[in-house]
C-alpha cells in the first residue's frame, strides 16, 4: 500500500495543489474548471445541468508511475 499527500492552498481564483508528486495548479468555477497537473497533463471539465459532467485529459504523463 502507497502513502498519499495533498494539500491545496487558494489564491484568488487560482487554487495550488501539492502533493507527492509535486506542484499542480486549477483555476475554474463550478461549471469550466482547467488544471495543470505536476507531470504535465492538462484536464478541462465542464459540469452541465442535471448533473452530467464532461471532461477531456491533453498530453501525457513525463515519468512512470510504480
Amino acid at each position: 500500500m502507497g502513502w498519499h499527500y495533498r494539500k491545496s492552498i487558494k489564491v484568488g481564483p487560482f487554487r495550488i495543489n501539492l502533493s507527492r508528486h509535486g506542484v499542480g495548479h486549477s483555476y475554474g468555477n463550478r461549471r469550466f474548471h482547467i488544471s495543470a497537473t505536476p507531470d504535465g497533463r492538462r484536464h478541462v471539465t465542464v459540469r452541465l445541468p442535471g448533473g452530467f459532467q464532461v471532461g477531456k485529459t491533453f498530453g501525457k504523463r513525463r515519468y512512470r508511475h510504480y
